[in-house]
């Protein structure tokens, strides 16, 4: 409580403030009460970090008359504001948002939607504004020359500065009507101290009453100025009550009600002591506290200091639940900092020493944005807590993106060269695509091709017409050589027509012995050899020889070589030199494997010395050494064959 001759310091204290001080302007962006605490809100800032036993009641409802202060600029009016997730609409969407909001809502209430559409916004933008900027400079753009314009953009520059312009007007007449708010305030109090001094019985109460009812009436003042005209003015109505011995009746009458409307504000502030959510609970305390100051007159003075001790060891309560909240939130904004700072140390040392091709940096590029969805996805930050990190944030991927410009940079001559290659391979394919001399012209378009491979990227405005004019020359000839070489003479022609007959004949007789096999195949080999596009007779004339040995009673390993002699019979007729030589390799490749599987049999065998020769697994063992030597001999039969071949 204040004493009577503090009234006077408390007073001249206000005005000297209101002379030395410049009036605080209206934040750019204005905090409005919100319906929960966002774990990204801000959190309180403290030099020291007080236990809850450390900070007083007194302290704790210090705190909350400050927030009841701030309260008083604030207009109680409260719009319900849909809640949008903004982060997945399009541009367009989000400029539609906005257009709703500045139309629809109190300027002064949308501060935290405009705030999450403009960060939205700038995101989406700038991720369309690098795809943008990549693309220009793929094609051989100049960084310092790449300008994009939007319409989206520009709508959204607008809408924004219609927000700005209204918000700014809103806190000018704010400010204004909160100066002659704190004027009516300060005249009601000298007209309490002039009632007082005057003290005439008879009118003085209800001059009193309508005194109140004036300071109801006046609207909010200068956060600064409010605890100070509050105190003074409960001042002097206490001082009045206590000078109102003349009219006992009003004044007990006066002092019960409010007696009564104190214990139900107690009643309610226990009841939020009680409350789980601490944000819920503080915001409804200070609207308790402002009906304690606003609404409600004082009591008698032996049932004051009761009273409030009650109401403040309530508000104590409420005040350490949301210290704790704030405590542990506190915990999770230093894991997200470390998140985010262990990602900026990530991008900061990325190297990219090493990237030398468009390929390179595509890979780097696709990395570099998988750390910043790491980045955005640690989670929420206060704008105090925020801003270095991001700044931090900033600089590294700018390092990143100075280098890779400075690449793409380069790659802007590298690929108006490459150009010029591809531009003279096009020609050289164009002028041989109509040539007759195939083996040459071949050999050429086979280099060129190969040429075409190693050159590298050109602006992307001409890869797609210049590979067509490539692959329509190199198809064109490739289409006429391979025409050509299917062409059969009439040669040839004579010698598929002799050997299509020839197979017909063979239908008609189903005996066969080995020396008849053996005069087919001869028969067949005399005929000649098969253009390359009819290749396909030797395989069905191989099938009917393999159908033919198979009725004769002959010795496996004898079959097996007659079926070899005709394939191998087969490739020496067509000069399939190749083919001849692979066979060769393959037979000596089998013959090493047969060696190698009998010797490691056989040392097997010596681990066995002492078991009987009935022994399943000796036989078993045995009996695969006796098959690969008998494969052995077949193999060595097959070589020896090769090797008479003259070719």
């Amino acid at each position: 409580m204040l004493e009577p001759n503090e009234e006077k310091e408390i007073l001249d204290s206000s005005v000297l403030k209101d002379k030395n001080e410049n009036q605080e302007k209206p934040p750019s962006e204005k905090e409005e009460e919100v319906n929960a605490v966002d774990e990204s809100e801000e959190i309180p800032t403290e030099k020291k970090e007080p236990s809850n036993e450390e900070i007083s009641t007194e302290e704790a409802v210090v705190e909350v008359e400050k927030e009841v202060a701030k309260d008083s600029e604030k207009d109680e009016r409260k719009e319900q504001i849909p809640e949008i997730d903004y982060e997945v609409l399009d541009l367009g969407a989000l400029n539609s948002e906005l257009e709703k909001l500045i139309n629809n809502y109190p300027i002064q209430q949308i501060r935290t939607q405009a705030e999450a559409i403009k960060n939205a916004f700038n995101k989406k933008f700038g991720t369309l504004l690098a795809e943008k900027k990549e693309a220009f400079l793929a094609e051989g753009g100049n960084a310092i020359d790449f300008q994009f314009s939007s319409p989206v953009k520009q709508k959204y520059n607008g809408l924004l500065s219609d927000y700005r312009k209204k918000r700014d007007r809103y806190y000018g007449d704010l400010e204004k009507q909160l100066k002659e708010n704190l004027a009516k305030r300060l005249q009601v109090i000298e007209d309490l101290k002039a009632l007082i001094q005057e003290a005439d019985t008879k009118t003085m109460y209800k001059q009193f009453r309508e005194l109140q009812n004036t300071w109801r009436g006046i609207g909010g003042v200068p956060k600064t100025k409010y605890n100070d005209t509050w105190r003074t003015y409960q001042h002097h109505v206490e001082r009045f009550y206590d000078l109102l011995h003349l009219s006992n009746d009003f004044r007990d009458i006066d002092f019960k009600n409010n007696l009564e409307q104190k214990l139900i504000l107690i009643q309610k502030a226990q009841e939020l002591a009680d409350s789980d959510d601490s944000g819920y609970a503080f915001r409804e305390l200070q609207k308790l506290h402002k009906q304690w100051k606003e609404e409600v007159g004082p009591v008698a003075k032996e049932m004051r200091e009761e009273v409030w001790k009650k109401f403040s060891a309530a508000t104590k309560t409420i005040h350490d639940k949301r210290h704790d909240h704030y405590r542990v939130l506190k915990s999770k904004h230093k894991d997200v900092i470390e998140k985010k700072l262990k990602v900026i140390e990530t991008i900061d040392q990325y190297d990219v020493s090493k990237n030398k091709t468009h390929k390179d940096w595509q890979q780097s590029i696709r990395e570099i944005e998988a750390l910043r969805k790491q980045y955005f996805e640690a989670g929420k930050l206060p704008y105090s807590k925020s801003e270095n990190i991001w700044l931090q944030f900033k600089a590294a991927t700018k390092k990143f993106n100075q280098v890779k410009n400075e690449f793409y940079k380069g790659e802007k001559s590298n690929q108006q060269e490459n150009l010029q290659k591809k531009l003279a391979l096009i020609e050289t394919a164009e002028s041989l695509k109509d040539s007759k001399d195939w083996e040459a012209t071949t050999e050429t378009f086979k280099k060129i091709q190969s040429d075409w491979k190693k050159i590298g990227h050109v602006p992307r405005k001409f890869s797609d017409d210049l590979w067509k004019k490539f692959k329509g020359a190199c198809n064109y000839y490739f289409d006429r050589f391979h025409e050509q070489k299917n062409a059969l003479n009439p040669e040839q022609q004579a010698i598929v027509d002799a050997k299509k007959s020839f197979m017909e004949n063979l239908k008609d007789s189903d005996k066969h012995t080995k020396e008849s096999v053996k005069e087919l195949m001869n028969a067949w080999n005399a005929l000649g050899r098969l253009p390359r596009s009819a290749r396909h007779l030797d395989s069905k004339f191989s099938k009917i020889i393999d159908k033919a040995l198979g009725t004769l009673a002959i010795d496996k390993s004898e079959l097996v070589m007659l079926k070899f002699r005709n394939i191998v019979d087969g490739y020496l007729a067509n000069n399939n030199f190749k083919k001849l030589d692979s066979e060769l390799i393959f037979v000596r490749k089998k013959i090493d494997e047969s060696v190698r599987e009998i010797q490691q049999l056989e040392n097997n065998l010596s681990f066995f010395s002492n078991a009987k020769d009935d022994n399943p697994l000796v036989q078993n063992v045995r009996t695969r050494v006796e098959g690969f030597k008998n494969d052995l001999v077949v193999w060595k039969q097959k070589l020896a064959y090769l090797k008479k071949l003259e070719y």
